[in-house]
């Protein structure tokens, strides 16, 4: 036994040395700051092994496990993908991951990817992506590299994370695009001077295998929360933390930095072209958010369950900054068939509506409602021509004296004065009433089941349903589009109040700065706008619809990449 104790004891001490050696070399490694401001360059420098490739790996001290969503679409979400791709309710992993290596295949390849237009044409667009290895596929060493993520389970789930749009606007946040399509999220990168590819912009990566010194840096995630660290790891070895503080005024639920004026400013653009014709307000905030603001909501809450909510506010406040021009000023509202409309709208919103996003597959729901909308533009600019014209004689003589007083004020040097409603008979069924002397009739219980189903789609998109509504008016009722936009944004009014109610029960939440820059913005917009309206006569507002029906189109099919 004394004879063994030598030798373990000279055992345990190589060992050690050896270790010591090893981490020392680690410990030459280095990050250049302890703190950066998000969206500033990280730069690691030091030296490993001579003659191994360098793996550097960046994880978020901030980790999430689907157990921690409070969503409850989100829950069951995470629960379907979990027995698809392989992971658990509380498989744990960083919120952000990158690795900088100088061997990208040990971990992935790069593939092509298509993506655009409708889902049955499987992308129109062509691009490449780094597409992450399978877990059984991974190598000794590309395992041993991963620093916290150990497990087939939570390489499973970061996977997902990395390359599902679900997992990216939902817990990564930060989404790698052609145009305004996700293709997925960075994850393995490289140097970009050798490579060239648009993930790896910002990455620089040198290494000298003789001498084992290395020099790595990227560009940080200029939307990542304040505060948050990172664990930094060189071939397997931690060496150090270092933290993102913020840069701007952070938007919580948002999940950006952005300057809420710029918000305002977009909200008086929505909101005046909104309620001039009476339509897109929800789906031009909802484009304005994803191309300006990039609302992608906290850490567990899918981005379109801060957006829709976020919406409603332009939905709301526009109509009422226009509502006391034309209903107090102008007189111009035909109450029976927009109080009709907005109760259909109401239960369609806040009772059937939930059933809407809970059965229906999106992807084609998008698709028929872009084929409706596209006839519905056809129908508008049809309705244009001199044949259909010549039919609907109360809309042409309307157009006559309008044009008339138009010519009138300017050659009087005053604003042109609008026609009022005048009441001549209310029903239900038959409601009748005289705009610019000329008489128009409607059936506003029929616009009332028609609203049903606009508060549907309203519920669906988070939108007020008036690209729906103005030219349901115009082509089936026969209205005038400035008797028509009014009725809309009584609609408009109802369906956003049921959508939010329905947002509501959910737990479901604007954000609280977004949601304030919004409804000042659009109160204001909506003020502008209606003012506006009657300095454009009733063939140039149909053209207007008509091209935003044309742009819903586009946006619903994925066919333009832009937006």
């Amino acid at each position: 036994m004394r004879k063994i104790l030598p030798l373990l004891t000279l055992l345990f001490f190589a060992i050690g040395m050896t270790i010591a050696v090893s981490n020392s070399a680690y410990a030459a490694a280095k990050i250049s700051a302890s703190e950066y401001n998000a969206g500033d360059t990280v730069t690691i420098e030091g030296t490993i092994e001579p003659g191994k490739d360098l793996y550097v790996a960046v994880a978020s001290q901030t980790t999430f496990a689907p157990k921690d969503t409070k969503g409850v679409h989100e829950t069951k979400k995470f629960k379907k993908y979990a027995k698809k791709v392989g992971f658990k309710r509380d498989t744990r992993v960083p919120v952000l991951y990158y690795m900088l290596t100088t061997n990208p295949a040990k971990f992935g390849k790069t593939v092509a990817k298509k993506y655009g237009g409708p889902s049955f044409a499987k992308g129109i667009y062509s691009t490449t992506m780094f597409k992450l290895k399978k877990y059984g596929q991974l190598d000794d060493e590309a395992k041993a590299m991963l620093g916290p993520i150990k497990t087939k389970e939570e390489w499973n789930f970061y996977k997902f994370l990395h390359e599902k749009t679900y997992g990216i606007n939902t817990v990564t946040k930060e989404a790698t695009k052609r145009g305004k399509v996700t293709i997925f999220a960075r994850s393995v990168l490289t140097d970009y001077g050798k490579t060239g590819n648009y993930w790896d912009k910002g990455t620089s990566i040198s290494l000298d295998k003789a001498t084992g010194k290395f020099t790595a840096s990227f560009k940080s995630f200029r939307h990542t929360p304040p505060n948050t660290k990172f664990d930094v790891y060189v071939n397997a070895a931690k060496i150090g933390t270092f933290n993102l503080k913020p840069k701007g005024f952070w938007l919580s639920r948002g999940g950006r930095y952005m300057n809420p004026l710029w918000i305002i400013i977009g909200a008086i653009a929505v909101g005046a072209f909104f309620t001039l014709i009476g339509a897109a307000g929800g789906m031009l905030m909802a484009a304005y958010q994803v191309m300006v603001v990039h609302t992608m909501g906290p850490i567990g809450i899918n981005a379109a369950n801060v957006l829709r909510p976020s919406n409603v506010a332009l939905t709301l406040f526009s109509p009422l900054g226009a509502f006391y021009r034309y209903a107090v000023v102008e007189k111009r509202v035909a109450w029976p068939v927009g109080l009709s409309f907005g109760v259909g709208i109401l239960i369609g919103s806040i009772w059937l509506g939930k059933y809407a996003t809970r059965y229906l597959p999106m992807k084609s729901y998008k698709e028929w409602l872009a084929i409706l909308v596209v006839l519905m533009g056809i129908r508008t600019l049809y309705e244009l021509t001199p044949k259909v014209m010549e039919k609907r004689k109360a809309i042409k003589a309307m157009v006559k004296k309008f044009n008339e007083e138009v010519a009138r004020a300017k050659a009087e040097g005053r604003a042109a004065e609008m026609g009022k409603i005048e009441p001549v008979k209310s029903s239900l069924t038959d409601y009748r009433f005289k705009f610019w002397g000329e008489e128009f009739r409607i059936n506003a219980l029929l616009f009332g089941i028609i609203g049903i189903g606009i508060g549907i789609v309203a519920r669906s998109f988070g939108i007020g349903g008036g690209f729906i509504l103005v030219p349901t008016m115009t082509m089936l009722g026969g209205l005038p589009m400035y008797v028509a936009v009014p009725i809309g944004l009584i609609g408009t009014s109802f369906s956003s109040i049921g959508a939010f109610i329905g947002y509501a029960i959910n737990r479901y939440w604007p954000d609280l700065w977004i949601f304030i820059a919004i409804v000042i913005g659009g109160f204001v917009g909506g003020m502008i706008g209606s003012r506006l309206q009657k300095l454009f006569s009733e063939k140039t507002l149909k053209w207007t619809l008509a091209i935003v029906l044309f742009f819903l189109f586009f946006r619903f099919f994925k066919i333009e990449i832009w937006i």
